[in-house]
């Protein structure tokens, strides 16, 4: 196998050459639109709580229903694609998802927004397949980086849609095409249709390996292992599933109710409120890439553990900021700590990232799946808590110029109970660590040669099943 055809060593971040960055930048620019899409509902749920007369607890199970279904599709997804490979299986997870992205503006009723926004939830197992195919298409020693660039650029539709989700409603509006209560009906035609158009270009322009796609290449040694349980019985999948639950629950969390959080609690208005919002989720453009930077740096001279440690310090510091968060006073200081938290815990995910392609070269689909499928969970549990914890208040408003009394929801304890939550999970971390002696791997001896193994082992894995397939 040539030099082409094998997976790199250096991350060329402005370069298209060979199939490995082209690969990367659709990878990380279809997962981007993948975010947006998900969450591109969040700044406007204030006009769809309104016109649909949404209650407190409604939108509690709304925002639940936005990533339940993602826990199970991505443990589907990362079985899926260790068998068939992550070009076939993305292309037709972005065609599927973007019937209900776009049909959620169909919904007039409480039951038909909850069953699209549930439906909605299964495109965020698109980041399953951009870690997955990152990881195959990169080297051992810049794997961490280019997983936490991959994922950061991502992570940042999400802060994407908070900040232009609230325009496009509003330029639909000033174009005469709809009036300001249906406007987010037609502003959610914008990402469905992005989802179309990146399914296009991942189907026509990457390849399943650095080699090729999967059906192009035999390799004669076979495996019957199944990848799913082999990530299941090791004790470090499951250390990191609860970690990405402390680091990633929480960013869904906050893309889904700090909109809210803002306008209810600060009396912001809708725009600025998507525009705040909108800074979390661009902190991800150099907050997860400088996570799996840093992890990188950590494993070459401490091993495993050093990337344990290194993370268990990234949830206790995003726990601290999250309390003083919650307890800002003023929108200034909101979002100063939001930044604060925020960058703890976006580097917690590229940390957390780093680790999963070395956990089992065989299973890292699987791996990451199951892993990725712990940060929905995470979302889920916090997203029960937030509805517990969530208090109704009515407030007099000025709204052009007019005085009105309004329901409003303040979510202070709600913050502020998630804070000491991940407190906990980080002093957990930090104990246990993410690995026992007996397994203890240096990532300095595992050699270059561990990123191609990770390659024929997805190739051998899918032919055993073709044989099969056959029989």
């Amino acid at each position: 196998m040539n030099t082409i055809s094998k997976p790199l060593e250096k991350l060329k971040l402005f370069s298209l050459e060979g199939v490995q960055m082209k690969t990367f930048h659709v990878t990380w620019l279809t997962f981007f639109f993948c975010f947006f899409a998900w969450f591109g509902m969040a700044p406007l749920m204030k006009i769809a709580k309104e016109q649909l007369h949404l209650t407190k607890d409604q939108i509690g199970n709304i925002q639940i229903a936005s990533v339940s279904a993602t826990i199970v599709a991505r443990l589907i997804i990362g079985r899926l694609v260790d068998k068939f490979g992550p070009r076939i299986v993305y292309t037709w997870l972005l065609i599927i998802c973007a019937i209900p992205v776009m049909g959620i503006g169909l919904s007039n009723s409480y039951e038909a927004f909850l069953f699209f926004r549930l439906a909605i939830g299964v495109i965020g197992a698109s980041f399953v397949i951009t870690q997955f195919h990152t990881s195959v298409m990169f080297a051992p020693n810049i794997k961490g980086t280019a997983n936490a660039v991959a994922g950061g650029f991502g992570n940042a539709g999400g802060g994407a849609a908070n900040f232009f989700m609230p325009m496009i409603a509003s330029g639909f509006v000033a174009l005469g095409f709809s009036t300001k209560e249906d406007s987010w009906r037609y502003a959610m035609l914008f990402p469905g249709t992005m989802l179309l158009v990146c399914a296009f270009l991942y189907f026509k322009y990457t390849k399943d390996t650095p080699a090729g796609n999967l059906s192009e290449i035999t390799v004669a040694e076979k495996s019957t292992e199944n990848t799913f349980m082999v990530a299941l019985k090791d004790i470090r999948t499951w250390i990191l599933t609860i970690s990405y639950a402390a680091c990633f629950g929480v960013e869904i969390t906050v893309d889904n109710f700090a909109p809210i959080f803002f306008t209810d609690t600060f009396g912001a208005s809708l725009a600025v409120a998507g525009m705040a919002a909108g800074i979390f989720g661009w902190i991800n453009l150099f907050a997860r890439p400088l996570g799996g930077f840093v992890a990188d740096k950590v494993g070459a001279k401490f091993g495993f553990n050093g990337k344990s440690l290194l993370l268990a310090v990234l949830l206790l510091i995003e726990g601290i900021g999250i309390i003083w968060f919650a307890h800002a006073g003023n929108l200034t200081v909101a979002l100063i700590m939001m930044f604060v938290f925020g960058l703890s815990l976006k580097m917690a995910n590229g940390a957390t990232y780093s680790l999963v392609p070395f956990v089992n070269p065989k299973a890292v689909g699987s791996v990451a799946g199951i892993v990725g499928a712990g940060g929905n969970v995470g979302a889920m549990l916090i997203a029960f808590m937030f509805k517990a914890k969530s208090l109704k208040m009515t407030k007099e408003v000025t709204e052009e110029g007019v005085v009105k009394t309004k329901d409003l929801i303040d979510y202070t304890d709600a913050f502020y109970t998630l804070g000491i939550a991940i407190l906990v999970v980080g002093a957990v971390v930090m104990i246990v660590r993410t690995i026992t002696t007996k397994k203890e791997v240096a990532i300095t001896q595992m050699g270059v040669s561990f990123g191609q193994n990770c390659v024929n082992s997805v190739i051998n894995f899918h032919n055993q099943s073709q044989k099969y397939e056959k029989i």
